[in-house]
């Protein structure tokens, strides 16, 4: 057998995949993708399919399944939190603002 030897470097994320990948709107896009697993987390605690979740909130049971499949760019914030709202959920949003790093500013 040949022994292969990879160079293998560790990079530690900034805790936002989309700006570790230099994504426009990393912000934004990072919100929305919590927002959205708690709208998962919410229905899967709930044992709610996507047309349970639709009688309960009268939102389409595609949109449900939009987000499981996390395909989020019909959704805005606002959307998603106004749908864990309809699921009872209290959203409670933190924002702090700090510079960008210099790599990442327009």
């Amino acid at each position: 057998m040949t022994e292969q030897k990879d160079d293998i470097e560790l990079v530690r994320g900034s805790g936002n995949v989309f700006a570790d990948f230099d994504v426009a709107d990393a912000s934004l896009r990072q919100l929305r993708a919590i927002l959205a697993a708690e709208v998962v987390k919410t229905l899967d605690k709930e044992k709610l399919t996507v047309r349970d979740a639709e009688a309960r909130t009268g939102i389409a049971a595609a949109d449900f399944s939009r987000i499981r499949q996390a395909k989020l760019d019909r959704f805005t914030v606002d959307r998603l939190m106004r749908i864990l709202d309809r699921l009872d959920r209290d959203v409670r949003v933190k924002v702090s603002v700090a510079a960008r790093p210099e790599h990442l500013a327009a």
